[in-house]
Parts: C-alpha cells; structure tokens; sequence
C-alpha cells in the first residue's frame, strides 16, 4: 500500500520534467498562434456563446499531439475537444488561446495555459503570451519563474495602495460580488481591465496586486494555483477554495486576499 501510495503522489524530479515540456510545447502553441494574430480573425460562437477561432483549434491539437505522443497514459481536458483518459493519474488541462476575443481583434493580451495536475493535486503551470515574448511557469517547490528569472508578488500591504484589475467591469458588476467589487474600486490605487490570463500574471510578477475574474473554467485557471502560489501568493476561487475548479478565480499578492474575500463577499 505504501508503495502504491508513492508511486502516485509526484516527486521533484517528475514535476520538473512536466514543468520542463509543458513550458516548450505551451511557447510551441504559442508560435503557432502568432501565424494568424495581427489583424482582425474570423471566429465563431460555440454553444456556451464564447468564440473560437482556427487557431484555438489548431494551437490545442498540437498541444494534444505533443503529449500523447510523449506521454500517451495521461489524460488531457481542453477546452476545444474536452477530455479523454479520465482516469488517468496526471491531467493537462490546456486552453490553446484565453482571451480569444482579444486574440481576434488583433490585442496581443492573450496567452496559452497549461496546468497540470497529479491524482488530483496542481503541479504545473505555464502561461505563454507569445504576441509580448512574455513566459510565466511554475513547478510546485520549484519556485515561479518569469521569462527565466524568478518570479515574486508585490509586498503591497493595502488596497488603497493596489493595482486592481478584472476582465470586464459589466460582468463583475452584475453579479452579487457587484457591489463589493465597486468598493474595492473605490479603495484602490487605481483600476484596470487588463484582463484574462494576463492579470492573473500580472499579479504573480509584482506588476499588480488583486486580479478577480468572477467566472473561470478549469482550463482558464488551469496554471494559477500552482503560478501564484510559487511566486507567493494565492489564487482561489471566490469562495476561497485554492483550486482551478472553483469556476471562479481571485490571484492577489497573498497580504491581501483575505480582505480582498470578505469585502467581496459583503452584498
């Protein structure tokens, strides 16, 4: 039993490898992407109503075809052709392009995601944004690193001193979070809308401090529990759970996501 038990959960070594090949093919993904950026792209709305283009499509088949050639007994859940090998003890759960709608209109904050997880527990996370050269990946007791170097949060200890940022204003506002939103938006240094994947990063870099994006599917939370975490933070999701499954997520500078929660909370 012992020994089953370690051979599931995931040493060092193993998490650096996956560190190491998600961070290659995720900037491979991420080329592949930059043939169609530049201008405005063609895309169409997919049942839930969000939009997806050729490159979506093609960016996460090449993800797909990376990992079961290499690893062909892990499971993948992307966004574009769902899940295969449920059961299997590692999981990518890729999104080829989060910010699609940027993307199509040619705004370079997009990224490609990849998070990992180990029966169960989040491992890896790699967010590229190819159209800024920009690459963000973290292993977990591996550290964060930011194109290379390592990665901290801010040490901002108050709102009224943050940068405070969200994806779209319309959609926090309209939510029960709405009014606690707006009075963090009151407190804060100042507000952006620098949003999807890049805030989260934004905010593991040192470059904002609160990000809240009030609806999130695993596959665009995938990297931040293990990103934030490792650059000393929290990522969570508005109801505080530390995972990319909450279909939510709040990335802050760790000192202030607690306050950041509760005046969230408060109607």
């Amino acid at each position: 039993m012992n020994s089953a038990r370690n051979q599931a959960r995931a040493t060092d070594r193993e998490v650096a490898e996956l560190l190491e090949v998600a961070s290659e093919w995720g900037c491979e993904a991420g080329q592949f992407t930059l043939r169609h950026f530049g201008h405005r792209v063609d895309f169409d709305d997919k049942p839930d109503g969000t939009p997806v283009t050729a490159a979506d499509r093609g960016a996460e088949e090449l993800l797909r075809e990376r990992i079961v050639t290499r690893f062909p007994d892990h499971g993948v859940l992307g966004e574009e052709h769902g899940e295969t090998n449920p059961r299997a003890r590692v999981r990518w759960v890729i999104d080829p392009i989060d910010g699609t709608r940027a993307f199509a209109r040619g705004v370079p904050i997009f990224g490609v995601l990849i998070g990992i997880e180990i029966e169960g527990e989040a491992v890896v996370g790699v967010a590229y944004f190819p159209a800024l050269g920009e690459l963000v990946a973290a292993g977990r007791r591996l550290g964060c690193f930011w194109n290379g170097r390592p990665s901290r949060v801010s040490d901002t200890e108050r709102i009224e001193d943050s940068l405070l940022l969200t994806t779209d204003v319309r959609q926090i506002l309209a939510r029960t979070e709405g009014a606690g939103y707006r009075r963090l938006q009151q407190r804060a240094l100042f507000t952006r809308t620098w949003g999807d994947c890049y805030g989260h990063c934004l905010v593991a870099t040192g470059r904002a401090e609160v990000m809240v994006d009030p609806v999130m599917a695993a596959w665009d939370a995938g990297p931040f529990p293990v990103i934030l975490t490792e650059a000393g933070g929290r990522f969570t999701s508005l109801a505080g759970e530390a995972t990319m499954h909450g279909e939510s997520g709040v990335s802050t500078n760790g000192r202030l996501h607690d306050e950041v929660l509760r005046t969230l909370a408060v109607a």
